[in-house]
């Protein structure tokens, strides 16, 4: 592997861990989400890497094959005066869960500082190296 292949390989699990990151965002904004117009509370959504070819050096990137909805069933909470209740009262909440969620967001956080902070050392390394042959 060149050592310009190495940001190659991190760029792309800088991209993905920040699709990540949006991914998580948005389903922390519906934490709270009751069912829509159609009856269906929205749905958690996870992202799914998937290896990738970065060359003909035959390194190995990341890349998101994937953005999959959990199929856990939502909260569903006894309140017939809600506007969005059903015929039994119940109103369907998103499933959600904002603990694991802010568990992934740490997680994608600080995967997407390590790769910058590989990109960094391999640029260091590379300056020094020019500068040696001066």
């Amino acid at each position: 592997m060149s050592m310009f292949s190495i940001f190659n390989v991190s760029s792309s699990a800088i991209s993905a861990q920040s699709q990540r990151l949006n991914t998580v965002a948005s389903n922390l904004a519906n934490v709270e989400a009751v069912a829509g117009p159609d009856g269906q509370a929205y749905k958690a959504r996870q992202v799914v890497f998937q290896t990738a070819p970065m060359g003909p050096d035959s390194s190995a990137g990341v890349r998101v094959s994937a953005i999959q909805e959990s199929q856990v069933p939502g909260r569903r909470v006894h309140d017939p005066n809600h506007p969005s209740a059903d015929a039994e009262g119940y109103v369907s909440h998103s499933n959600v869960n904002a603990v694991e969620e802010m568990v992934n967001m740490i997680s994608a956080s600080r995967s997407y500082q390590n790769n910058v902070e590989v990109m960094n050392t391999a640029k260091t390394l590379l300056l020094k190296t020019l500068q040696m042959g001066q």
